[in-house]
C-alpha cells in the first residue's frame, strides 16, 4: 500500500511488525552495499526525558559514490543527502515508512534531472523489502 501525503512525502505500509521492519531495512541497506550512517531512535530519546511516543526510528543511509558527485555539482544538495527513511508505528498499529522522493528533492534544490534520478532506484528498492506480503 502506498500513500502520497503531499508532493514532498511518500508513505508505504510495511507488511511486518516494527522490529522486523527495521531489521529488514537495515539488512537491505547493507546488502545493497550502502552505508548506514545513523540510526536515530526518537522513542528512546523521548523515554530518556520521561516522555512516551510510539516506536519511531530514522535511518540515514547512502553511499559516497552516489552522493558525492551530486554534492560537488550542487553543494546545497548536501542538506538533503544522505537518504533518510522514517519508520514508525502509527496510531492504528500499522508500521509506516515515510520518505521524501530524493529525485524530487534534488531537482527542487537545482540538481539536474539526470543526476537527481540516479539515487531514486536505491531508495525504492530499500523500501520495497518490507512492503511485499510475508511469505507463509
Amino acid at each position: 500500500m502506498e500513500k502520497l501525503l503531499d508532493s514532498a512525502y511518500q508513505e508505504k505500509i510495511s507488511a511486518y511488525d516494527f522490529e522486523v521492519t527495521v531489521a529488514r531495512l537495515t539488512s537491505a541497506i547493507a546488502q545493497a552495499g550502502l552505508k548506514l550512517f545513523a540510526r536515530i531512535d526518537h522513542a528512546a530519546a523521548a523515554q530518556e526525558f520521561g516522555l512516551e511516543m510510539p516506536p519511531t526510528i530514522v535511518l540515514i543511509y547512502g553511499h559516497p559514490k552516489g552522493g558525492t558527485p551530486i554534492m560537488l555539482a550542487n553543494p546545497d544538495a548536501a542538506l538533503d543527502l544522505p537518504l533518510k527513511l522514517l519508520v514508525r508505528r502509527r496510531e492504528d498499529g500499522k508500521v509506516s515508512l515515510l520518505f521524501r522522493p530524493i529525485d524530487q528533492v534534488l531537482q527542487a534544490a537545482g540538481v539536474p534531472t539526470e543526476q537527481a534520478l540516479k539515487l531514486a532506484p536505491a531508495q525504492s528498492s530499500i523500501a520495497a523489502v518490507v512492503v511485499a506480503a510475508p511469505s507463509p
